[in-house]
């Protein structure tokens, strides 16, 4: 057989159905991702207003964690170690162990116990919504219950 460059044969010849249904898929996949960010801006949206901070301060990336932090009663300082995941070992663990102390926090804050906080290490877009749109009150940073209302913190 002598092909010259045009008459070359290709195996990978996709057909406009392949592509449509594949697109079809992605296109899915991108909407159900978008609905789910969107309801979880709004879960958190709500759970900062119940912990008496301002809703907004949970778009921002990295002041929301900063936030996040002083609401569960830990420092704000606390942020730079995840910044430190470039360090082998250290970097990598450090950061794991630090989650699970937040969503410790976290679930004490809102007067939860530790299996709350399991659920809110492994399954947090789900347990975040369930403490903002749920009856879940805050009552205060580690769970500290003070006498401080909601609008006075504002």
């Amino acid at each position: 057989m002598n092909y010259t460059y045009y008459e070359y044969p290709s195996n990978y010849v996709a057909s406009s159905a392949a592509i449509a249904a594949v697109s079809a898929v992605l296109m899915t996949f991108i909407a159900i991702i978008l609905v789910v960010y969107v309801i979880q801006i709004i879960a958190m949206w709500k759970l900062f207003n119940k912990a008496g901070e301002k809703g907004w301060k949970s778009i921002i990336p990295i002041y929301n964690m900063v936030i996040l932090f002083k609401i569960s009663g830990l420092s704000p300082w606390l942020i730079l170690v995840y910044f430190a995941t470039f360090i082998p070992i250290i970097g990598w663990i450090a950061p794991i162990a630090l989650n699970a102390i937040l969503c410790y926090r976290m679930a004490k804050s809102f007067d939860k116990d530790v299996a709350w906080a399991i659920g809110l290490y492994f399954l947090a877009p789900i347990f975040y919504m369930i403490l903002a749109f749920g009856q879940s009150e805050y009552v205060g940073p580690n769970g500290e219950k003070t006498d401080v209302t909601v609008e006075e913190n504002n």
